[in-house]
């Protein structure tokens, strides 16, 4: 699981005259929020917000249910107005990693814009993927998840323009490139602002352990002589390491030595303090490029055409940055999900061009960085974590009509945009979004419960995920429903049937699965490439006339492996879930979402 990070560092001689970092970093989170929410379906002035938001897309379908969702919250002033927001999507049929997805959105823009574009300030968020670790996410997208704040709720994107609502003023024209699941928070002084504008690019650094910065880049900062510490430093650097061991950390000096308080909240419960005698390191978030770096990128990708190979903005880009930066990392493969024959070529290709621009580090010493990419992480943070409820002001209920339901100390059930009979119960630690709860609806501990109707007698086990989908099949409007545990891996894939048994269901082995519903293990079984089968691809999922007939079955099913006993999936239509992502009808799970909440501001209007 990827942790969150902390770095807190004390301010010199003038730290007992400040408020605890912690308050601060609450405070100056709480001022963006009021401020972004001042701006939510007003018109913004030239200069006092982003020139073009920029949301990526994997395919046609997802650049689809993007645009409608960005209609919607227009329509509904939910955003700030007079900005110009774009949702660009990836050619067809490649893979080409968020590298590609920004050379693709550099190119659009170019389009768009001509010359225009060298003076705006404009945030990219890549949000490509098809969250398969948190996949209530997958049909509408990574930036569109719904989190326990605000009214009307916030989802990513209007916590993304938040968080960065300080930016575009103090910004000199270029891009922001920054991920779709992932939260910064930061403090500095009362009159200090974070500053783009030096030639080249320039990313946030936050100090972290050793152990995270084998998961992140890591800076090797130049050497610092000021000798006291701020919560905001502008550093050079040396080079960029992407997702280095321990002993190349030390290797090439990015190690920093004792004299910096720094604690790690893990999401798994673990604490670890980085005590005054404690190595550390400063790992990367977000990164900024100026104008004519992006332009030379853009020369660049039409030179080349077309892209074959998956490139990492973070990881190629960063790493060719630098006066120490060498082309050796071009040979590494190890942390590549797919190696393509043209992609050492490309990076040496990436390197020699970048080569020689500068990197520029702001350091921010009193900063959290949260990632909420996968079902622990999200339920951890929307139920158990304290401090993220602090600094943001997450709710345990947000916009909804619920039960009393009681609290533990430890943890909370999260209820979002969600309508609950007053007869059902939620246990501690589960997160229901988009969702109609009847009476006698039994919900276990740690469960995902989202875009789901339940109206009569059901119990979910612990542990579960559940979440309905609306389909558009033959024109007609059908539903289906992906159940399984939270902790299941989607994404682990085998290369033959007589492996299946190595894939795990609700923590089952997923061959005695099939017996219990039924089916027979053949090719069919599974959509798309038949030498990937995983969850992920397996036609499991019965599809219904209703939506709480598709909840209803899915529950029988999962219940069935719960209790080892025999449930026939033989007489239903089965899709997978990359098969519901393709037939997924976005604008009939818009509708349903949005009768929630009609219904609840009706009912919030009449107490």
């Amino acid at each position: 699981m990827r942790a969150v990070r902390r770095g807190l560092r004390e301010g010199g001689a003038m730290a007992a005259a400040r408020d605890p970092p912690e308050v601060s970093l609450r405070e100056a989170t709480q001022r963006k929020l009021r401020r972004f929410s001042e701006l939510r379906g007003k018109l913004v002035a030239p200069g006092e917000f982003w020139d073009i938001v920029a949301i990526t897309a994997a395919d046609e379908k997802q650049e689809l249910a993007y645009n409608q969702q960005l209609s919607e919250k227009l329509k509904r002033k939910e955003l700030p107005l007079g900005v110009q927001y774009h949702v660009f999507v990836d050619p067809a049929e490649a893979k080409i990693g968020n590298g590609g997805s920004t050379l693709c959105a550099l190119q659009r823009l170019e389009k768009l814009y001509g010359d225009k574009w060298n003076s705006f300030t404009i945030l990219l968020i890549h949000s490509g993927g098809y969250s398969q670790r948190l996949p209530n996410a997958s049909a509408l997208g990574k930036i569109f998840t719904a989190l326990p704040l605000g009214n009307p709720i916030y989802q990513m994107l209007e916590l993304k323009l938040a968080m960065y609502i300080d930016f575009p003023l103090h910004m000199n024209p270029g891009i922001l490139v920054t991920c779709a699941d992932d939260i910064e928070l930061y403090s500095i002084g009362e009159f200090e602002f974070i500053r783009f504008d030096k030639p080249g690019f320039t990313a946030l650094a936050h100090p972290s352990s050793l152990t995270i910065g084998t998961t992140h880049g890591v800076f090797v900062l130049d050497p610092f002589d000021d000798l006291k510490h701020r919560d905001l430093e502008y550093r050079s650097c040396h080079r960029f390491l992407h997702k280095p061991s321990i002993e190349k950390m030390y290797q090439f000096n990015a190690v920093c030595r004792p004299g910096i308080f720094c604690q790690q909240d893990f999401a798994g419960g673990d604490i670890a303090d980085l005590k005054v005698d404690s190595d550390y390191v400063y790992t990367d978030s977000l990164f900024y490029m100026d104008h004519k770096s992006a332009k030379m990128l853009l020369a660049f990708y039409e030179k080349i055409g077309t892209l074959s190979c998956e490139i990492d903005a973070y990881g190629d880009f960063l790493q060719a940055l630098g006066p120490g930066a060498t082309v050796e990392y071009t040979r590494n493969t190890s942390n590549v999900v797919k190696e393509g024959s043209e992609l050492v070529e490309m990076r040496q290709r990436i390197f020699h061009l970048l080569k020689g621009t500068s990197l520029n580090v702001i350091v921010l010493n009193n900063s959290k960085f949260y990632h909420i990419g996968t079902t622990e992480e999200y339920l951890f943070y929307f139920t158990s974590d304290n401090s993220l409820k602090s600094e943001l002001g997450l709710q345990s209920i947000t916009f909804s009509i619920f039960p009393d339901i009681p609290e533990c100390s430890c943890k909370t059930s999260c209820i979002i945009q969600s309508i609950l009979d007053s007869r059902c119960s939620i246990a501690p630690g589960s997160v229901v979004e988009y969702s109609r709860l009847g009476p006698d609806v039994s919900v276990g501990e740690n469960c995902i419960i989202s875009g789901s109707y339940i109206p009569t007698k059901a119990a979910l086990p612990a542990h579960s995920f559940v979440c309905s989908l609306s389909l558009k099949m033959n024109r007609c409007l059908k539903y289906s429903t992906m159940a399984f545990g939270v902790q299941d891996n989607l994404k682990k894939s085998v290369k033959t049937l007589s492996d299946i048994k190595l894939l795990q269901f609700f923590g089952v082995c997923f061959l005695s699965c099939l017996e219990i519903w039924n089916l027979k293990v053949t090719e069919e079984l599974f959509s798309g490439n038949k030498t990937c089968l995983s969850l992920w691809t397996a036609r499991i999922f019965p599809v219904c006339s209703s939506l709480s007939d598709s909840v209803t079955i899915s529950l029988k099913m999962l219940n069935a492996v719960k209790n080892k006993s025999a449930f026939s999936l033989n007489s239903y239509k089965l899709l997978s879930i990359e098969e519901m992502l393709i037939y997924k009808d976005v604008e009939d799970m818009i509708t349903y979402r949005e009768q929630i909440f009609l219904e609840i501001s009706l009912k919030s209007d009449l107490i």
